[in-house]
């Protein structure tokens, strides 16, 4: 390896930005991918929508904010040259999409399946559509006249969605804005048929496309009525101010109330929208160039379509995979005598969710159990954890949780659970302002023999029912007396962060994560020098920490075999002659989003496992609290490897990670067919008897 080459080089990595849009690029192929369920197809649609949106509100508007400074002071050029090269992927995505649409809707017809526009309600459903209107949909809906002393920009919100109404007569046109009711009514609606064979979909939007006479009739008077869809993103970034005497949740509360008036990042509108219409929007939107409009489809917020229903056979969608119980925790009196008895580890969404709930349901009333402490982040709207914690409290236990109101996009819900919660008795611990609260843990304490035995829990994901069906994520349930004080002292960090926290088996992000995983990959490092074996395996969802990647640029030149699985971000480029050839990298994407966290050092054959809440990223390891754990059962580290196995066997789901971005899927060659997340169920089946 020439020692002239300098690994800070800006063509040895991959802008985070593009390389998330490889990742969404990665979802768009599992919407074209024929071998995909037809229902599923449509729902991968939906999930890219999503993660679209997500991207402008946060990446591209904190991209467009450094252009800005570029313009106005310098400093950072690149912002414009990258603001570009993402606009010019996402219109190409985009095209895309309207194609894999169209093909979709092609694949659903041959089922009998048909998604229909206003254009196509047969005259038997014409009552049908009307009736439905007026019934169902009409009381939701309170037209904006959009005369001068209107504000459009006040008016549209970041997640609903909009349609503005043309109301033509003569020469003159008068314009309306209607957010469509999806919060109060069914975006998809069915529509009777006189056929039981055919099965026919509408639109929300349709509908209300269809009835706009007998919304506008009566107060207008018109030759035409036309609608087109609109919709503004707005930049999800915030700052908190660093007044002492202003609590966190009063800040927060600001920030909510400021991102309603956040700056648009992106405005989306039919591309069937005239231009006349177009010209008055830009004036009311008080745009600065046309660049800020974008043309579009007919259809906005394409999220929904994540909840495409199934009304045809069962075969359009997934076969399911029933979730598995624990042997360990179901053959035992009680999960505290399973967990004395052997660390257990489970991996959702294969197993079942409540195999953790069900530890803290028996924690509330268990006379033995004194005290509960818990991280929340994200949880689900109807929480049965939190309804655990709240009939811990009815039972005279003491329970802290601590909860993250800076969970992005769940700050409203999480400040009215740390309401609602304190208001039950609870204590409520809303963290450090400086650093985000991001691990996964619980602590149980309960009185045996006369002292205090703690059991926790230390897991890859949020303690939420929902995410947990779809997300996959590990979870260790331990009563390593060692570990759990460990995970009291992380409690003990994050109320009182001032004072000094040593931790032997933990890597706790912000305090020792970093000197952490550069010693295990510079013992790798070392040993491949010395003519031992150097390997690393690592599982995350994001790589992006410039340090981080040096650190592994190095390894590999020192001859480490490194084998990753990214899901999303990565800015590592793999297989470059003299500095990352021993590095291969794949994602995988599939029906369950892969989401867990896990990292395995050779150790000279003695394998170090580790599982946690963080990516390999600066903000994960610098300005969050994140915990990865160690997992010492031989057991359970076999298990973990071999989960990591089989997904490097992959030969269906699996693409390469590589320089141009391709997204090319592995190579399968002689190799059996093997689809990761199916192999891991029939896995851990077999696993659990």
């Amino acid at each position: 390896m020439p020692k002239t080459i300098d690994l800070s080089t800006p063509a040895l990595y991959i802008d985070k930005e593009l390389s998330w849009l490889a990742f969404n690029e990665r979802v768009l192929q599992e919407a074209q991918d024929k071998r995909v369920p037809v229902i599923e197809r449509m729902r991968f649609l939906g999930i890219y929508s999503n993660n679209l949106d997500e991207f402008f509100r946060v990446r591209v508007a904190d991209v467009k904010r450094r252009s800005l400074l570029h313009k106005a002071h310098g400093g950072d050029a690149g912002a414009e040259r990258l603001l570009a090269d993402i606009e010019a992927k996402v219109l190409h995505l985009n095209d895309q999409f309207d194609r894999i649409h169209k093909e979709i809707l092609g694949a659903l017809r041959k089922r009998s399946i048909y998604l229909i526009d206003e254009n196509g309600i047969a005259d038997h459903q014409r009552d049908w559509v009307e009736t439905y209107f007026r019934n169902k949909v009409m009381a939701h809906i309170a037209p904006i006249i959009m005369t001068p002393k209107v504000d459009l920009v006040a008016c549209l919100g970041d997640y609903f969605t909009y349609m503005v109404v043309d109301i033509e007569k003569g020469d003159e046109h008068q314009y309306a804005l209607i957010e469509v009711p999806t919060e109060d009514c069914p975006r998809f609606v069915q529509l009777p048929e006189r056929s039981k064979k055919r099965k026919t979909l509408i639109l929300l939007d349709d509908i209300i496309r269809h009835c706009l006479p007998l919304l506008f009739g009566g107060f207008f008077e018109f030759d035409r009525l036309a609608a087109y869809s609109i919709k503004q993103t707005r930049d999800a970034e915030y700052d908190l101010n660093d007044e002492i005497d202003q609590s966190l949740i009063d800040k927060m509360s600001e920030v909510m109330k400021n991102r309603t008036k956040a700056d648009p990042v992106r405005i989306v509108f039919d591309k069937e929208m005239p231009a006349k219409m177009q010209k008055f929007l830009k004036k009311k939107l008080q745009l600065s160039s046309y660049e800020s409009l974008l043309a579009g489809n007919r259809y906005r917020n394409f999220k929904d379509f994540i909840g495409f229903p199934n009304v045809g056979r069962d075969y359009l969608e997934n076969r399911e995979l029933p979730a598995l119980v624990s042997k360990a925790l179901a053959t035992r009196k009680n999960a505290f005598e399973a967990i004395r008895e052997q660390d257990i580890l489970l991996y959702y969404p294969y197993h079942r969710f409540n195999n953790f709930t069900e530890v803290l349901r028996q924690a509330a009333f268990d006379p033995q159990v004194e005290q509960i402490k818990l991280n929340m982040y994200r949880v689900a709207k109807k929480s049965r954890i939190i309804g655990y914690l709240v009939d811990a409290v009815r039972n005279g236990k003491k329970v802290t949780v601590v909860v993250e109101l800076r969970a992005r996009f769940d700050e409203a819900a999480n400040m009215d659970w740390a309401q609602r919660m304190t208001e039950a008795g609870i204590r409520v611990v809303v963290g450090i302002p400086s650093l985000k609260i991001h691990s996964k843990l619980c602590l149980i304490g309960r009185r045996e023999a006369g002292a205090l035995k703690r059991y926790a829990h230390l897991g890859t994901g949020n303690f939420h029912e929902g995410t947990a069906r779809i997300y996959t994520d590990f979870s260790l349930l331990t009563c390593h007396d060692e570990i759990t004080e460990e995970v009291e002292n992380v409690f003990a960090f994050i109320e009182f962060s001032y004072r000094r926290f040593h931790f032997k088996h933990l890597m706790v992000a912000p305090i020792n994560t970093r000197r952490q995983l550069f010693k295990l990959i510079n013992q790798e490092l070392r040993n491949a020098r010395e003519g031992r074996k150097g390997e690393i395996t690592v599982k995350v969802n994001n790589l992006e920490d410039p340090d981080l990647v040096r650190m592994l640029y190095r390894a590999s030149q020192a001859g480490v075999r490194i084998r990753m699985i990214i899901r999303g971000m990565c800015s590592l480029v793999p297989g470059i002659k003299g500095v990352s050839e021993n590095i291969e990298i794949i994602s995988i994407v599939d029906r369950f989003l892969e989401h867990a966290r896990a990292a395995v050092f050779h150790n000279n054959g003695d394998p170090l496992v580790y599982i946690g809440s963080g990516d390999w990223m600066q903000r994960n390891i610098d300005r969050r609290i994140e915990v990865s754990v160690p997992v010492y059962d031989p057991v359970l580290k076999q298990r973990i490897i071999d989960i990591l196995e089989l997904q490097f066997r992959d030969t269906v789901k699996a693409r390469l990670v590589d320089a141009r971005q391709s997204n090319r899927y592995v190579p399968r060659g002689n190799r059996k067919k093997i689809r990761s997340q199916v192999a891991i169920y029939d896995y851990l089946k077999a696993v659990e008897g």
